[in-house]
Parts: structure tokens; C-alpha cells; sequence
């Protein structure tokens, strides 16, 4: 798998997660707070599974070096790890 196709991976999973945050809030509103409806709670399980697929599928882009974080923060790391190279 490419770092593109990994990012693009990881862009189809927050998306997708956002599309159940309001698919959620939907179904919350409309049921009206019924007691035997368990969709909202389907809704939360299925964005608990996108949210656990998309930290496994960063920590691999990170753990695999595909994935790098460019934070501001972290450069002198970076440089004294080459320097020190």
C-alpha cells in the first residue's frame, strides 16, 4: 500500500465517521429518546469501529515509515537523529 493510498484511506475513514456523528444525532432526534431503540446505540458501535480502524491504520502508516509527522515540534528531533547519523 502507497502513502497515497494510505492517506486517502484515512480521509475515506474520518469522512465516513463524520457521515455517523450526524447519522447518529439524526436517529437520536427522531426516535426521541425511545428506550427500545437500540439505533442510536448501532450508530455509536459503528463510529467506535471507524475510530479504532482509523488509529490501527495510522499507527501502521507510522510504524511501516509511510506516514511521517511534519509538527513543528518535532523537526530538531529529526534533525538531531540525522545529525547524529
Amino acid at each position: 500500500m502507497s502513502a497515497l493510498q494510505l492517506k486517502s484511506l484515512i480521509a475515506v475513514l474520518m469522512f465516513l465517521m463524520v457521515i455517523s456523528l450526524f447519522n447518529g444525532l439524526f436517529v437520536l432526534f427522531k426516535d426521541n429518546g425511545a428506550p427500545e431503540s437500540k439505533r442510536t446505540y448501532h450508530r455509536l458501535v459503528l463510529r467506535v469501529t471507524l475510530a479504532a480502524a482509523l488509529l490501527g491504520t495510522m499507527i501502521y502508516g507510522f510504524y511501516s515509515g509511510k506516514l511521517a509527522s511534519h509538527a513543528p515540534w518535532n523537526r530538531n528531533i529529526t534533525i538531531q537523529k540525522s545529525i547524529s547519523q
